[in-house]
């Protein structure tokens, strides 16, 4: 074998390059109800380049390492996490949604969810003590261990919970000529924040998705920041000002024909890679 047919490894004396393990991307979800979720995010996970890893509280895993974290959606977050003695905080009702297109399509479709929901619902609609126990633990440690964090629905509220914030229980009040939309489908439009880490991860200023949700964020916890609300000024996603955390009111895992909503998956197994640098403190939105 000629040198020009040599492996350059081999030319300069190295060893042979290997290929990078997959980043592994802990996924949480519930006991009981929670595969259509799990199967959805494992899916956007390993699409993305990264190695999921279910925990739910019956395998919490305590010791297995992991790369970044997943907290997804479910179950409501137990207020007496974050209800001040006083009751739970409000804000100014913003003006109402008026959107024809999306009361007709939630109309349409509010059968199939709430039938999708009835056959998939996790822990039966009741809070999920046990479960909320081991995400708080786990986000605590991912913070800690600076891995980078996306919390999906739920997943955003318990984030944002955990850094002291608080959560509306009743979005009434935000839709008093309309009623909520409600559906799988990228029906609602969420406006993100220009300059926020978000708007460059999904390369726009502007982004459709679909909407599950009961509760939403209400005083914001510790370091964080709204990058993306719904025309009526409900927030639909915060961000950490001090290191790679995003947090989405929509489920991204349920539009996997949406190369934009895949892009969030893509840039969280990114960050989870040491050259990324997504371990260290920056209020930097990333380039690109």
């Amino acid at each position: 074998m000629t040198g020009s047919d040599a492996d350059p490894a081999h030319r300069e004396g190295g060893e042979p390059s290997r290929p990078q393990p997959r980043a592994v991307v802990a996924v949480t979800g519930p006991d009981r109800g929670g595969w259509p979720a799990w199967f959805f995010t494992a899916w956007a996970v390993h699409r993305a380049g990264g190695r999921p890893l279910r925990i739910r509280p019956a395998r919490p895993h305590h010791h297995c390492h992991f790369d970044a974290l997943i907290v997804g959606g479910g179950a409501d977050v137990d207020p007496a996490l974050y209800e001040k003695p006083d009751g739970p905080a409000t804000s100014e009702i913003q003006a109402a949604e008026r959107r024809w297109s999306q009361r007709l399509i939630g109309y349409a479709f509010y059968p199939l969810l709430w039938l999708l929901r009835r056959l998939f619902q996790s822990h039966g609609g009741r809070l999920d003590t046990e479960r909320d126990r081991l995400e708080k633990a786990l986000i605590h440690r991912a913070l800690d261990e600076r891995r980078p964090i996306l919390g999906i629905c739920r997943g955003m509220q318990l984030v944002n919970v955990v850094r002291g914030g608080t959560l509306h229980r009743d979005l009434g009040g935000f839709y008093t000529e309309t009623p909520q939309t409600r559906s799988l489908l990228p029906v609602k439009r969420v406006d993100l924040e220009p300059g926020s880490r978000l708007a460059a991860v999904l390369d726009g200023e502007t982004v459709q998705v679909n909407a599950l949700h009961n509760h939403a964020v209400a005083e914001l916890g510790q370091h964080l920041r709204v990058c993306g609300r719904e025309p009526t000024g409900v927030i639909q996603a915060i961000e950490a000002c001090d290191r790679w955390c995003i947090g989405v009111q929509w489920h991204p895992e349920y539009l996997p024909q949406k190369h934009v909503q895949q892009r969030l998956f893509r840039a969280l197994v990114r960050a989870a890679g040491p050259e990324t640098g997504a371990r260290e403190p920056t209020d930097q939105a990333p380039a690109g």
